[in-house]
C-alpha cells in the first residue's frame, strides 16, 4: 500500500485500538496473536450501531493524534515568515528546514497518520452499511450521517497532503489484514481535489448542521458538521483557484463562504437570548476586544460559538502535548525546559507603518490592536529576534491591556500536566477572510471598487473588532487604491488573525501561486521537464523572519528556485517501499537539497 509492509501489523492494530477496541483487549500482550486483526474489522464486529459509534470516533481520535498536531503545525506554520526555531534548542532537521534542505530522512516528512486516518475512515464507509441488516437501531438516517461525516474527514486529511505534497496517492480501499499491500502511484492535484469536491458536495447533503446534537455539546464543533464542510469546500476552491487562476473557483469559494457566515448568523439568532451579548447590528456577531482572545482561546472556556471545527483536547483522556512542546515549554512532565520549541519570529516584535504591503518588515499596523500585545510575549521589544508565543498557551486565562508599554513577560505557571488546549481547525474569521481574498481575485481590475469595497468591508470587520475602540488608526478604505494592495491587505490581516493556527505557509502558497504563470495541476511534478518560478514578493515574505538581511536569509531565496520547492520531499523510507511514487524532483537522495 503507501506504507512498508512490516508496519501493516502496527498500522492495522494501532487504527483499531483506536476505533474503540482498547477496552476489549487491554488484557493482550500481543493482540495479533490473541485477536486476528481481520477479525476486528471484520464479520465478528460489525455487528450494532455502538460498534460504528466506536470507529467513527476512533477516526475523530486518531486525528488528535501527536503526528497530526505536529504536522499541522510544521507544514502550515513552521515553513512561514511567522516561526523560528528557539535558539539553543539542538534540532539539526529543524535546522535543515529552516535552511531548505528538506532531506527525504526528515521525519517531519511522514504523512503515515494522516494515511491512518484515512484508512480508518474507509473502513467505516466500507463496513457500515453492513449493519443495517444486523442492528434495526442502525437506520439509514444514521448510515447517511456517519458516510457523510467519514467522506468529509477523509477530504480534510487529503486536503493537508495536497497542501504538503502536491502529488500524493488517493484511495477508497481500506486495508484490513496483512496480506492486503499494493502499491499505489500518485494522482495529480487536479484529481485529488476533485475527489474532495465531489466527496463533499455529497457529504453536505446528510450531515449534521452546527447546533443539532444540542446547545453546547462538543459534537457541534469536534464533529464534521455541515459548517466544516462548506468551510473545507470554500478553502480547497481557493486553493484550486490560485492554482489554476479561475474565476470560477473564486466564485464557488464565496458561495461556500457565505454559506458559513450566514449559518452562523442563524445559529446566532437561535441561541443570543442565553449566551450571546454583542450587538445586533453585526452580522458577524464576533467578540470584541480582549472578549475575543479569552473566548475563542481561553482553556477553560470551551468551543467558542465563533469556531467551527476544533479538535477536541480534555487534558485527562488526552493532552495536546504537540501544542505545548512547540509552543510552551518542551520535554514531557517529568523532564521539560522552560522554553518551546519554536518561537515567534521579529515580525512581531513591533509596529510598521507598512505592514499592509510588501515592503513591511513587521506584521501589526497599530499598538492599538489587542492581538499586538496578546499573541506573543514582550510585545513591542524592538531589538529582540524572536518571542515567545503567548496565543493558545498561556497560563492565566485574561488579556493583556493596552496601556502597557512593554508586553507581558513569558508565564509558565501553566501545568504541564493535563494540557487542556483544543486545536482549532476552521473558525470564523477565518472563512470571512477567505472571502475577502476571493472577492479581491474576482474584481475585474483596479477600478472594480464596488466589489474591493465588499473585500475591505469583511476585512475591517475582522480588524476593528481587535482594535481599541476608541483608536483612530483603524483601517480606512481610501488607503487602498489598487487589486494588488487589497490581496496585500487581506493577507497581512489573515497573519494577525490565524498567526500560529497552521494557516499561514498556505497562505503564502497561494498568494505565490496566483502570481505564477505556467502551473499545470493535471500533472505530476517529476513528469514535467521545467516548473514554473516562485514568485519573489512572496520570498521577500519568508525571508523576513530572518535577522539584518543576508547569511540564511539569501541561502532560502537562492534555493528556492521554482514550484517543487513550495513542497515536502517524499519521506525515504516510503520511496524504498512503493516503487511506483515520484520523489519531489528537487530533491536527491544524498541527504541534501539538489541545485539543480
Amino acid at each position: 500500500m503507501i506504507i512498508m509492509k512490516k508496519t501493516i501489523k502496527k498500522y492495522i492494530a494501532i487504527g483499531s485500538l483506536c476505533c474503540g477496541m482498547a477496552a476489549v483487549l487491554a488484557g493482550c500482550n500481543d493482540f495479533l496473536t490473541i485477536y486476528p486483526t481481520d477479525r476486528i474489522v471484520g464479520s465478528d464486529f460489525w455487528k450494532t450501531k455502538a460498534d460504528v459509534d466506536q470507529m467513527v470516533d476512533g477516526c475523530y481520535k486518531s486525528m488528535l493524534d501527536y503526528s497530526v498536531q505536529e504536522r499541522a503545525i510544521m507544514w502550515g506554520a513552521f515553513r512561514s515568515d511567522e516561526l523560528v526555531k528557539f535558539t539553543d534548542y539542538n534540532d539539526n532537521m529543524l535546522d535543515n528546514i529552516s535552511a531548505v534542505n528538506l532531506l527525504p530522512t526528515n521525519r517531519y516528512n511522514t504523512w503515515s497518520q494522516f494515511y491512518k486516518v484515512i484508512n480508518n475512515c474507509n473502513i467505516v464507509l466500507n463496513h457500515a452499511e453492513d449493519v443495517m441488516a444486523e442492528d434495526p437501531e442502525f437506520t439509514d438516517g444514521d448510515y447517511q450521517v456517519v458516510r457523510a461525516q467519514m467522506l468529509a474527514l477523509r477530504s480534510l486529511c487529503y486536503f493537508y497532503l495536497v497542501r504538503a505534497f502536491r502529488d500524493v496517492p488517493y484511495t477508497t480501499h481500506s486495508y484490513e489484514n496483512d496480506s492486503e499491500v499494493e502499491a499505489i502511484a500518485q494522482s495529480t492535484p487536479d484529481e485529488v481535489l476533485q475527489h474532495c469536491l465531489d466527496d463533499l458536495s455529497e457529504a453536505r447533503k446528510y450531515i449534521m448542521r452546527t447546533g443539532a446534537y444540542g446547545r453546547n455539546d462538543w459534537r457541534n464543533w469536534g464533529y464534521m458538521t455541515r459548517d466544516a464542510v462548506h468551510a473545507l469546500m470554500a478553502d480547497i476552491y481557493l486553493w484550486r483557484a490560485a492554482m489554476t487562476h479561475s474565476s470560477a473557483d473564486y466564485q464557488q469559494a464565496i458561495v461556500f463562504s457565505d454559506s458559513v457566515i450566514n449559518a452562523k448568523h442563524a445559529y446566532y439568532e437561535l441561541y443570543k437570548e442565553v449566551d450571546i451579548t454583542e450587538k445586533e447590528a453585526d452580522k458577524y456577531h464576533l467578540a470584541e476586544g480582549n472578549v475575543a482572545l479569552n473566548t475563542i482561546f481561553n482553556t477553560n472556556a470551551g468551543n467558542s460559538h465563533e469556531s467551527i471545527l476544533e479538535w477536541q483536547y480534555n487534558g485527562r483522556d488526552n493532552s495536546n502535548q504537540a501544542l505545548e512542546n512547540y509552543y510552551y515549554q518542551s520535554g514531557n512532565e517529568n523532564n521539560y525546559r522552560q522554553t518551546s520549541i519554536l518561537m515567534a519570529s521579529q515580525i512581531f516584535t513591533t509596529v510598521d507603518k507598512n505592514a499592509n504591503t510588501d515592503q513591511g518588515q513587521k506584521i501589526y499596523l497599530s499598538k492599538n490592536d489587542y492581538r499586538f500585545w496578546n499573541n506573543v510575549y514582550n510585545a513591542n521589544n524592538e531589538e529582540a529576534l524572536q518571542l515567545s508565543i503567548r496565543k493558545m498557551v498561556d497560563a492565566s486565562g485574561s488579556t493583556v491591556g493596552l496601556t502597557n508599554t512593554v508586553g507581558e513577560p513569558k508565564s509558565n505557571s501553566r501545568g504541564f500536566r493535563e494540557f487542556r488546549q483544543n486545536w482549532i481547525v476552521y473558525r470564523l474569521t477565518d472563512v470571512m477572510l477567505m472571502k475577502a481574498e476571493a472577492l479581491v481575485e474576482t474584481a475585474a481590475n483596479d477600478s472594480d471598487q464596488v466589489v474591493l469595497k465588499q473585500a475591505f468591508d469583511l476585512v475591517q470587520a475582522v480588524n476593528k473588532r481587535s482594535m481599541l475602540k476608541t483608536a483612530s488608526d483603524t483601517l480606512k478604505f481610501e488607503s487602498f487604491k489598487s487589486k494588488e494592495e487589497m490581496e496585500l491587505l487581506v493577507l497581512a490581516e489573515r497573519e494577525r488573525e490565524l498567526c500560529f493556527e497552521g494557516k499561514r505557509y498556505f497562505d503564502l502558497m497561494r498568494y505565490c501561486y496566483r502570481h505564477m504563470e505556467g502551473v499545470d495541476i493535471h500533472q505530476k511534478m517529476a513528469d514535467q521537464g521545467a516548473w514554473p518560478a516562485l514568485y519573489a514578493p512572496m520570498l521577500k515574505m519568508i525571508i523576513r523572519k530572518y535577522s539584518g538581511g543576508g547569511g540564511e536569509g539569501d541561502a532560502v531565496s537562492y534555493k528556492m528556485k521554482s514550484e517543487p520547492y513550495l513542497y515536502w520531499p517524499i519521506e525515504e523510507s516510503e520511496t524504498k517501499v512503493n516503487s511506483l511514487l515520484k520523489q519531489n524532483p528537487v530533491f536527491i537522495q544524498e541527504k541534501t537539497t539538489s541545485k539543480n
